[in-house]
């Protein structure tokens, strides 16, 4: 059976083991499983192993849309999959296209109706695609359009990746980056976000090199030391947004159980078991953390550590107080801080004209749907 379209909400399962109301088990998630599980699938039918490879690369080279679409596979194959198992695909509800900058942007529908969002970023290194982890988010930072609402589910690791591979579709050209950075935190959604990684530069897939992946986190400490001694060669960037732990806490409720200097030790952890620079994210908001005092408290903390700082210019959020700085203000910020010899740079904001921030076309989808 395909899963695409929209259906009715489902209560809240990281992964599907039963039906809802029942305790048959539901249909195996063919596009979650790794190629090995997929072995081991197979096998369990009776297939010979050889037939792994084959449905793998139809699942996520040629990223095909029906069992029906496998001709290299018998009929009977085919039928016995379609009964025991889903092909996750993700379906476009809306696509946004900046007159600004060629950012798209994506609403895709879940197959349990939930709809999550995804960004494609052209750059001159080639197309980033910006993807989401979960539906909502439960760390509830206070200038985040994702978190309005709180967490809804995890996502499964075949819609994760089916983001990414149905805007290399739309767009008829290669995805050369992965930014795990959209709606939801990564690292509350462990196990699936680690298959995720691995499937996503494996060699049988479509091999995005792990240095061209970044995965973004408000700084759940237990997970940033776990990921580390995975010794996958993936950028770790720390939303960080203060650089004091008073500061921080009033605009992310994470810093109540996980204290910046006690974060800032996981990162540094990070990087002395991954060799990994670490970017730390640092949203400006006027009057709130883009002072004087505020860049020179940065740069103490970041002093002497190879790093870099992206200074973003928050994204005004109707449901929030936030405004961005000027511009005058961000170049003093970015001034004091490079005077410092901290590496850092004033990401160039795209998508402003298509609700380009984490969680806005959500939003606003919601608002005239019944979700």
């Amino acid at each position: 059976m395909e899963r695409s379209a929209p259906m009715k909400k489902e209560p809240d399962q990281n992964q599907p083991n039963t039906h809802p109301l029942s305790k048959t088990p539901a249909p195996a998630d063919l596009k979650s499983m790794t190629l090995g599980q997929l072995r081991q699938f197979l096998s369990a039918m009776g297939e010979k192993p050889y037939r792994a490879e084959q449905i793998y690369e139809w699942l996520h080279v040629r990223h095909i849309t029906s069992f029906e679409q496998m001709t290299n596979i018998s009929k009977s194959l085919r039928s016995r999959l379609e009964d025991s198992a889903v092909l996750t695909v993700l379906r476009p509800l809306q696509i946004h296209n900046s007159r600004l900058d060629g950012t798209k942007k994506y609403l895709f529908a879940l197959p349990d109706g939930n709809v999550i969002e995804s960004v494609r970023m052209k750059y001159r290194h080639g197309n980033s695609v910006c993807i989401s982890s979960q539906v909502g988010c439960r760390m509830g930072c206070r200038f985040c359009a994702s978190a309005i609402d709180g967490l809804v589910r995890n996502l499964h690791v075949s819609e994760m990746l089916e983001q990414v591979y149905r805007v290399g579709q739309d767009i008829g050209e290669r995805i050369s980056h992965v930014v795990v950075m959209g709606m939801g935190e990564p690292l509350d959604n462990f196990e699936n976000l680690l298959r995720f990684l691995t499937m996503l530069s494996d060699d049988h897939g479509i091999r995005i090199g792990q240095r061209n992946i970044t995965v973004s986190t408000c700084g759940i400490i237990p997970r940033i030391r776990e990921l580390a001694d995975t010794r996958l060669s993936i950028t770790l960037a720390l939303s960080l947004h203060a650089a004091s732990q008073e500061a921080r806490r009033k605009l992310m409720p994470v810093a109540e159980k996980y204290p910046l200097q006690a974060v800032i030790e996981a990162c540094d952890d990070y990087f002395a078991k991954t060799g990994r620079r670490i970017t730390f994210e640092y949203s400006l908001i006027r009057g709130i953390n883009d002072a004087k005092a505020d860049a020179e408290r940065l740069s103490r903390l970041l002093k002497n550590k190879n790093c870099h700082v992206n200074l973003i210019p928050v994204n005004p959020v109707r449901e929030r107080p936030y405004e961005q700085p000027d511009r005058e203000a961000a170049l003093a910020f970015q001034n004091i801080l490079e005077k410092n010899k901290i590496n850092v740079t004033i990401r160039r904001e795209i998508g402003r004209d298509i609700n380009g921030a984490c969680g806005q076309l959500r939003k606003s989808y919601a608002a005239g749907h019944e979700m």
